[in-house]
């Protein structure tokens, strides 16, 4: 009886470990069966999808930078002829691109290889198209711009930029067609190549232009647009040069100039997805412009580390969307479905990490851009509430990635609608002009905005029905029929399944 609390006093110090090793095992039972090799495929996507955007967004900082040193109005007018481009132009052509996320994708999982090319061609005669509504709007900016109240001098300047441009829209778009090309046959790292090329010729271009021919602001926009041109033709050559086209590619064809309706039902939700938020960053950029040159120059500093932070979530929703595209299009709903929720699982540890940092360099950040001390204590005020917005950030642009690949986007477009523009941009005003909390307001609404659809999509996807996404995946790319003969031989009656993967009754 002596030994007996010997033994007990013994057994106790084994106790944490056998709990702590309980909580491992619970912890690993929620995590889906493969999560680790779906957290490589992921990431093998993901790294150099993240890489080639930093160096498409180096490409407006270059130019930034050298016209910085022309003077404040040359580089307030660079600044804004290239957000200009981007809310009317860029952010157009990827969101009409991203309809290839879902349509390329499916396809090449469901091996129907020829019919990827199609898709590219009917993209390439979209999207051309759809330059002439940009044009319009790039043909005016001085106009628009002198309405809001900018700067004439700023506004003339801008136009010249933005009119330089123009030639340049074609290849911007044709370029975001071959990486969603290249993108869902998961080759990425020739994308990666074409930046550096693309960023290399653009920072020579600028110099010759701009300190050798002192062509100033007509000198960078000139540099850009040859970087543009530069980086499509690369990428071009790179993939007839390694015949990465081979498989897809069967030549041109009329049937390109067919299903254009199975097209824009998935390209306009996609662009609307990707523009609502896009422009409602711009949109709030602007309103805090309007109440004093501190609070939108620390708006700046936030808006460049949201645009780094966000590119890394881009990645990851490129990423799962060639998984979960791939893996309905070959009729294996069970692997959309871990893809999906490996996707999420890896966005809150990025957030967690993103968020760390940000939290712990707040009072420091503000350094790497000014000196100014009012600035980078704004900064450091505003900064918490980023990091909060942030983790919804995150979660509405790797949903997205999801709801592509399954080819819901009209129901990521509803949500950005009501989430931006029906609650945060209202709210935004409020808090900014009513409540006057100043910078703080607006994020506080971001936030708010961003939980909406957020929350919203992931409740949508973790309902989903799989089995029947895969379905629809398999008539999109064309070879319902020919899955139906596999699974059984029953006739399907009073219906046929057509190319386009739409039933006649």
């Amino acid at each position: 009886m002596e030994g007996a609390p010997v033994l007990a006093a013994a057994a106790r110090p084994a106790q944490p470990a056998s709990l702590r090793g309980s909580c491992l095992r619970r912890l690993r039972s929620l995590l889906p069966v493969g999560a680790w090799q779906e957290t490589q495929e992921l990431a093998k996507i993901g790294g150099p999808v993240f890489l080639a955007q930093l160096l498409i967004f180096l490409i407006s900082v270059v130019s930034s930078i050298f016209c910085g040193h022309l003077g404040k109005v040359e580089l307030d007018a660079v600044t804004l002829a290239v957000s200009v481009i981007n809310v009317t132009g860029i952010s157009v052509g990827s969101g009409l691109a991203s309809a290839c996320d879902t349509l390329m994708s499916q396809t090449y999982g469901s091996k129907n290889m020829k019919r990827v090319g199609t898709i590219l061609q009917r993209s390439i005669l979209i999207l051309l198209l759809c330059c002439f509504p940009c044009w319009a709007l790039f043909i005016n900016t001085e106009q628009i711009l002198l309405l809001v109240r900018q700067d004439p001098e700023v506004s003339r300047l801008t136009q010249v930029y933005v009119m330089i441009f123009i030639p340049a829209l074609p290849a911007a778009f044709l370029y975001q067609l071959e990486m969603r090309y290249l993108q869902n046959q998961r080759i990425i790292w020739p994308e990666v190549l074409s930046g550096i090329a693309g960023n290399i010729i653009n920072a020579i271009a600028n110099y010759v232009f701009l300190y050798v021919l002192d062509l100033g602001v007509m000198g960078s926009a000139w540099a850009n647009t040859i970087a543009q041109y530069a980086q499509a033709i690369f990428l071009f050559l790179y993939i007839v040069a390694k015949k990465l086209h081979v498989e897809t590619w069967g030549g041109w064809s009329s049937e390109c100039l067919q299903e254009w309706d199975t097209f824009t039902t998935l390209a306009v939700p996609s662009m609307l997805m990707i523009c609502i938020e896009w422009w409602t960053y711009e949109i709030g950029s602007f309103l805090i412009g309007l109440l004093s040159v501190v609070e939108l120059s620390a708006q700046s500093i936030i808006y460049e580390v949201s645009t780094v932070s966000y590119m890394i979530h881009y990645g990851l929703c490129i990423a799962v969307s060639v998984q979960v595209g791939n893996a309905l299009g070959a009729g294996n709903p069970e692997e959309a479905k871990r893809s999906s929720t490996t996707s999420m699982l890896c966005t809150g540890f990025i957030c967690l990490v993103v968020g760390v940092i940000l939290a712990a360099t707040k009072d420091v950040l503000g350094y790497i851009f000014t000196r100014d001390r009012e600035i980078i204590a704004l900064v450091s005020w505003v900064m918490p509430v980023y990091v909060a917005v942030h983790v919804f950030e995150a979660g509405c642009c790797v949903t997205s990635g999801v709801l592509r690949g399954m080819g819901k986007q009209k129901i990521g477009a509803i949500l950005n609608a009501v989430g931006y523009y029906a609650v945060g941009l209202p709210l935004g005003c409020v808090l900014l002009f009513v409540a006057r909390i100043g910078m703080r307001g607006l994020w506080v609404a971001l936030l708010i905005s961003a939980f909406i659809p957020a929350s919203c999509s992931i409740i949508y996807i973790g309902r989903m029905n799989w089995k029947r996404a895969s379905e629809e995946a398999q008539q999109r790319a064309g070879v319902s029929q020919l899955a139906g003969k596999d699974l059984n031989s029953a006739p399907v009656s009073h219906k046929m399944s057509l190319p386009s993967g739409r039933e006649q009754v």
